[in-house]
């Protein structure tokens, strides 16, 4: 397949690895680009020496292009970004944040800059900045989709700007595929679905209950990390979803998460705190429920833990009825995207 984003990146396979912490690490990453797509190496748990080390890590284990995510709003996602840009990484996935600095470095080694937007001024504002492509993430989407369904929000933006739009959220099979390039995208981003293959290291638990699950079990709200987030629906889920008192997340288990962040991040717990209350009321309000949140979705996603660990999940849970290997995977949507468009060139010419 030939789009604008397989020519940007040097792919065969218009579909990218979503950036999943604790999912896409460089083996996950390395076999996405093998099969010929993107794979995006999630650097939101990882301290700037584990980044560094997974970036060359995936460079041992493929010679295809590859990218990496950094989230700014979560704490050392700025460290993180700087090592993948003094890595030369060749593609920069950036979302929560102002990424103009990121894109003016990468550009300088040629490299290319993704950023993830879920509406229409935040894309603006991001080509203005120097990315390349935008990744466009609908509400159908695992964790922070959007307020609009990917159906409506893709077309939208393509109108508005003039760089490559991946979509993102409600995608799981050539379908969807042919799908987004019909509405205009150049490509998808993939989470759930990759996340339910043979490379992905989710916990088997939760990929057999993936595969269990229909369309509609998952849960949506703001009050799991801070920000609109959906998940696998799970009594945990259930449980964490729930608003606290006078809508206040739980500080004092906040704490204890911030201090193991800070230990994973290799960053100063005082520090991390002072930064946090510095950054005002709110702010500190959305960090608390975020220290909750990341601390559940490590339980789901490394042991497997039903009973308090909750899975960021799209609703295109309910189209997975296998777990394929990457490559098989990859070349199955191609040849159900090119029957597609077999289809529906068939209705055009009656």
């Amino acid at each position: 397949m030939k789009t604008r984003v397989t020519e940007l990146f040097g792919i065969t396979c218009p579909v990218l690895l979503s950036g999943m912490s604790w999912i896409s690490i460089p083996e996950m990453v390395a076999a996405v680009s093998n099969a010929g797509g993107l794979g995006i190496l999630a650097t939101g748990p990882l301290s700037a020496d584990e980044t560094r080390r997974a970036v060359r890590k995936i460079r041992s284990l493929t010679d295809r292009s590859f990218g990496a995510n950094a989230t700014l709003l979560f704490p050392g996602a700025r460290e993180n970004a700087r090592v993948l840009l003094e890595e030369e990484v060749p593609v920069i996935n950036y979302s929560l944040g102002k990424g103009d600095w990121i894109a003016a470095a990468a550009h300088r080694y040629g490299g290319k800059v993704i950023a993830t937007v879920v509406n229409g001024r935040h894309a603006r504002r991001a080509e203005e900045q120097g990315s390349d492509a935008l990744i466009v993430t609908g509400h159908e989407a695992a964790a922070h989709g959007g307020d609009v369904t990917s159906l409506v929000l893709v077309p939208r933006i393509v109108d508005l700007v003039a760089i490559p739009v991946i979509a993102a959220g409600g995608f799981a099979d050539g379908r969807g595929l042919a799908a987004a390039l019909a509405l205009g995208a150049d490509g998808i981003a993939m989470g759930t679905r990759f996340m339910s293959t043979r490379e992905s290291p989710l916990h088997g638990s939760y990929k057999e209950t993936s595969l269990e699950g229909d369309v509609t079990d998952t849960i949506y709200g703001t009050c799991f990390d801070g920000m609109g987030c959906r998940s696998l629906r799970t009594k945990a889920a259930i449980r964490a979803y729930r608003k606290g008192l006078f809508g206040l997340p739980n500080f004092f288990s906040a704490a204890s998460n911030a201090r193991d962040i800070a230990r994973m991040l290799r960053l100063p717990s005082l520090k991390l705190f002072a930064g946090v209350v510095a950054s005002g009321w709110r702010n500190s309000v959305m960090m608390a429920y975020l220290a909750n949140a990341f601390k559940a979705i490590q339980l789901a996603s490394e042991r497997g833990d039903m009973r308090r660990g909750v899975l960021p999940a799209g609703q295109s849970m309910g189209l997975l009825h296998d777990v394929p290997t990457i490559p098989e995977l990859l070349e199955r949507m191609v040849s159900e995207a090119e029957a597609v468009q077999e289809r529906v060139s068939g209705v055009f010419q009656m």
